[in-house]
């Protein structure tokens, strides 16, 4: 079957890039494990086959499985999203020029541009991506290349008018970034709404079963696909042809798993508001979040991420996360169980002593696709313990 534009995203996610295998009729392509391919002369490329670095069937087939999801012209597959992210820089940036990020991202990326690209001469500013007249005065200011945004964030989950930003981005030519790992494609297009370049950790949403390490770029810009390719190859970090395959199939099923994620995620929510142990409730499908008129406009739906600010403080979220039963205490998100994390000391240990620094009462649910009352019962069983 052949996809196009006018097909749902179910149908475009179990189709495209999945031609049935010419030789035999398998329905479900084969996993090409070859690292090198026979040349017809000199030169004479089969269907510009030629080492598995530069290309691979497997992954080529994930690629348009991708570009397809998020409404792109290109997609590169990599070995994990940081991987992807660390390409795209490295494409656009040369020492001296600066980076505006929103001021709630996830830790690694943070490190990235703070650690790696900031001995290379790259400057980071952060900022409340929500003060649009201030997004305006910092870009006069910094003159920066990249505007980096995640939306719903990670893990203090705000949410980021994606077309405001892009609009003001672009009149100062600077080129808009949209880690879009937390909404995933399902909910959220933001090529749709603005952004240049969309980011992924593949390993989470779109592999969706804690099985597989990898990240993705999608974009539209041919020159811009051009140059973030030839980093890929140059440096390597391509992702391998078994991890392509699991992720591809992991996008077959991503429709049903995020709208159960999505219920689950509404049920936890709304049963924690008014607890006497939490504080806040941080999940932009509440109607008392701040970003939630804005999710609604430019999400399907309010994905499966909850954080909640805990009333006891630190020692009430450490006690909290170990005395979860059904939820498993770990890191990463987004696969088929469900999952808790405390940022502080874990996924955003590395930006402790910053302005990205998480509160150490807060703690990330990954809500699953068990049964909601499950769920909801095992979250009220570990506050009645604190």
């Amino acid at each position: 079957m052949t996809t196009n534009d006018n097909h749902g995203f179910s149908t475009r996610a179990i189709h495209a890039g999945q031609t049935p295998d010419e030789t035999t009729g398998a329905v479900i392509p084969p996993v090409h494990f070859s690292t090198t391919y026979a040349q017809d002369g000199i030169g004479g490329l089969r269907n510009g086959y030629e080492y598995g670095r530069g290309t691979n069937p497997t992954r080529d087939a994930l690629q348009q499985q991708l570009a397809a999801l998020e409404g792109g012209a290109h997609a590169l597959s990599f070995a994990s999203g940081l991987a992807a992210e660390d390409a795209l820089l490295r494409a656009v940036l040369e020492p001296g020029d600066h980076v505006l990020m929103g001021d709630d991202v996830y830790g690694g990326t943070h490190r990235l541009v703070r650690r790696i690209f900031g001995q290379w001469g790259i400057g980071l500013t952060t900022m409340d991506f929500s003060d649009l007249d201030g997004v305006r005065t910092m870009i006069g200011q910094l003159a920066p290349k990249v505007l980096w945004l995640e939306t719903p964030s990670n893990p203090l989950m705000k949410v980021t008018d994606v077309a405001a930003l892009a609009e003001i981005a672009h009149d100062a030519g600077i080129l808009v970034v949209v880690d879009n790992t937390f909404a995933t494609p399902y909910l959220q297009t933001p090529l749709a709404l603005g952004a240049d370049v969309v980011v992924h950790s593949t390993t989470k949403y779109l592999g969706g079963h804690s099985d597989v390490v990898g990240g993705a770029l999608v974009l539209n810009d041919d020159e811009l696909a051009s140059r973030v390719g030839f980093q890929q190859f140059a440096a390597g970090a391509v992702s391998g042809p078994m991890d392509a395959w699991l992720t591809t199939r992991g996008i077959k099923t991503l429709a049903v798993r995020m709208d159960r994620h999505c219920h689950n995620a509404q049920a936890v929510a709304e049963a924690m508001v008014g607890h006497a142990g939490v504080a806040r409730v941080l999940y932009p499908g509440l109607d008392s979040h701040p970003g939630h008129a804005l999710a609604a406009r430019q999400m399907r739906g309010f994905g499966g991420m909850v954080s909640l600010d805990l009333t006891g403080g630190e020692g009430a979220a450490r006690r909290f996360c170990e005395s979860l039963e059904v939820f498993t205490l770990a890191e990463s998100l987004g696969g088929v169980e469900s999952l808790v994390n405390y940022p502080s000391e874990m996924t955003h240990a590395s930006v402790r002593g910053t302005a990205l620094e998480v509160p150490a009462s807060i703690v990330r649910l990954s809500v699953g696709i068990e049964d909601a009352a499950d769920l909801v019962a095992d979250v009220e069983q570990a506050l009645a313990r604190l």
